[in-house]
């Protein structure tokens, strides 16, 4: 099996899909890995570390996608990459094709098999392959956020930990799975006054152990609409796998939130849990809406690439070390992350989200 590494392109995407410890795993298993010159320096892996431990460079994407059987990236191919994937690639990456059609249906098309990191679940409904990007991307929320609320920034000129004297910042997260907890964890340790939504009971009982400046409620929608309107930091962070995110918090409720407070929608990916985020990019992150700044960079953890690739690296080499092996199959794991198969779409939230679309039959044949 020929594994091949490209080169991000996305808008300020740093990050690698495996960085050169792992793959000299893969070589010493008897896999010829490749990988696109330059792919690795944002994280701050040249091209020399790999080609010292035997990873074969390539000058250009084209030669790249051309020797490799399964493309191992980081976000969802873009532009020219669709160009040059074909029928016999595998892909695995991240996808988040429930909040975009015209992707879903251009692989489709290809008919190639897709396994997306995010839709990868164990035997425990856990999502191994998501949950480091989103403890990173949850922490860069609440960063973030700290940081927009600052008056130059176009926020309310608040600092959220605030100081003895003046009162505490308030910060709203929704959702306490990995990305939830923690913007929560940031936040409290920030001194900011949070309250963090959850279904689930064990979930909001562990948010109440992280200090007494958190408070863990069920998600009654009118219990958000009166939190929304004395918030001044709101973080989204509601994820149903392979799905798009559910819309919890409207354009009426983001009205009634003051000027100058700020919305941070990790869920962005997925479509976003707030009805005003729409997808930026770290070139132009923000944009103000109902007078509440709105920050939707639809890859955060791409800004901390070494960190980032670090643990994604990790989380994913022994998939790829699977799939290569040609019996991932036979991976419960693998197999409830599969999204395209031979051009046929195959994960159950991915058919029910296009269900009855003019190409979808094609699709499920």
């Amino acid at each position: 099996m020929r594994i091949g590494v490209p080169r991000e392109i996305k808008m300020m995407e740093g990050r690698v899909g495996l960085i050169p410890e792992a793959c000299r795993e893969l070589l010493d298993q008897g896999y010829e890995v490749f990988i696109e010159s330059g792919a690795g320096e944002a994280a701050g892996y040249a091209d020399e570390s790999y080609r010292e431990l035997g990873v074969e460079i390539c000058d250009n994407a084209a030669r790249l996608y051309e020797t490799a059987q399964l493309v191992v990236k980081v976000k969802e191919p873009i532009g020219p990459e669709l160009d040059l994937l074909r029928r016999d690639h595998f892909l695995f990456c991240y996808l988040h094709l429930a909040a975009s059609e015209p992707l879903t249906k251009r692989l489709c098309e290809i008919g190639l098999t897709a396994i997306a990191f995010e839709t990868v679940q164990d035997d425990h409904g856990r999502l191994p392959l998501l949950a480091p990007m989103s403890d990173v991307a949850g922490r860069i929320a609440a960063q973030v956020g700290c940081h927009l609320l600052y008056r130059p920034e176009g926020g309310k000129g608040l600092l959220l930990g605030g100081i003895a004297g003046i009162e505490r910042g308030r910060v709203t997260v929704l959702g306490a799975g990995h990305a939830g907890e923690q913007a929560v964890r940031v936040a409290a340790a920030l001194g900011a006054q949070v309250t963090v939504f959850d279904l689930k009971p064990d979930r909001l009982e562990a948010m109440r152990r992280i200090g007494a400046n958190v408070t863990p409620l069920y998600p009654y929608a009118q219990r958000i609409v009166r939190e929304l309107r004395e918030t001044d930091l709101l973080i989204g962070a509601v994820l149903v796998p392979g799905a798009r995110a559910p819309r919890l918090v409207s354009r009426d409720m983001v009205a009634q939130m003051a000027a100058g407070s700020v919305i941070v929608d990790i869920a962005v990916d997925q479509g976003g849990c707030i009805e005003t985020i729409r997808a930026t990019d770290w070139s132009s992150p923000t944009y103000l809406q109902e007078g509440v700044l709105h920050f939707g960079v639809a890859n955060m953890p791409g800004a901390v690439p070494r960190s980032s690739a670090q643990a994604l690296s990790a989380a994913i080499t022994p998939h790829v070390s699977r799939i290569a092996a040609g019996d991932w199959e036979q991976s419960t794991v693998l197999a409830q992350g599969v999204n395209v198969r031979r051009g046929r779409l195959m994960h159950p939230a991915l058919r029910q989200q296009f269900a009855g679309r003019p190409w979808i039959d094609q699709a499920l044949q």
